[in-house]
């Protein structure tokens, strides 16, 4: 039974309800229900929403397998709090016009580092 991984969905969850409606606002505000048209504020957001949305249930469905096969409780919520963390990071990066990429590349890093370590923790359950 999954105990942890669903706190963390329900907090990235809540983030990514955050950032749709975001872009949303913003697209109400310009009156465009589709593309940019060279609106690099509004491409900024929706890149980070779909960003989001690329990563982080992939990176959730490992975390859940991890959970399921038994890890540390510990661990699990070390890669919970550390997937928000970048999510954050990211989406912070990418919002900013004047964009400084150590938010961005943080945040990648560290969703990276979360969904590589999953993957080394099943691959060991399984095989050890």
């Amino acid at each position: 039974m999954l105990k942890i991984v669903p706190i963390y969905a329900a907090f990235l969850a809540a983030m990514f309800v955050v950032l749709s409606i975001r872009v949303i606002a913003l697209r109400r505000s310009k009156k465009l229900s589709l593309g940019f048209q060279d609106d690099v504020s509004l491409e900024r957001r929706v890149r980070v929403q779909a960003n989001f949305s690329e990563y982080v249930p992939l990176a959730l469905l490992l975390l859940a397998f991890v959970e399921l096969r038994g890890s540390p409780a510990w661990l699990l919520h070390a890669m919970g709090i550390l997937l928000i963390a970048g999510r954050l990071s990211h989406a912070y990066g990418v919002s900013q016009t004047n964009e400084s990429f150590i938010f961005r590349v943080t945040g990648m890093a560290v969703t990276f580092t979360v969904i590589l370590i999953t993957i080394i923790a099943i691959l060991a359950q399984a095989f050890w």
